[in-house]
């Protein structure tokens, strides 16, 4: 896997997605995109809406980090150990959420997030294989 992409190639695509994901949580939760394809598609009410996009803008801001961490990008050479412990547990979500995906009720969520999913999660292997 080291030969076929590399840690700092991997890092940026992994970036990448999840800044443009964070953006996309937040033009839900400012009302400017729907959010029927969501949290596979089961949001009703704007109260879980704003809830649960909160949630997400969380988790995307702790995942952005812990890559930036791991790739050098910030806190360069400072807890190691704790981000590889972060990047093998995003892997573990990963893989999870595209389960999840698989089960969604939203087709666009499960057509387009599951390979997205799929995608984020070899290039996190990517990242926590690297010493």
């Amino acid at each position: 896997m080291k030969n076929l992409i590399s840690m700092k190639m991997a890092s940026y695509i992994i970036l990448t997605i999840n800044t443009m994901a964070l953006l996309m949580h937040g033009l839900i939760l400012l009302n400017i995109l729907p959010y029927d394809f969501v949290w596979g598609g089961r949001l009703k009410k704007q109260e879980d809406v704003i809830l649960f996009e909160m949630v997400s803008i969380l988790i995307q801001i702790v995942f952005i980090s812990i890559v930036a961490v791991k790739a050098g990008y910030i806190l360069k050479g400072k807890f190691k150990r704790m981000s590889n412990i972060g990047i093998w547990a995003i892997f573990a979500v990963m893989i999870l959420n595209s389960l999840g995906n698989l089960a969604s009720h939203s087709f666009l969520e499960t057509v387009v997030m599951t390979p997205i999913t799929i995608l984020l999660a070899l290039l996190v292997f990517r990242l926590a294989i690297e010493k």
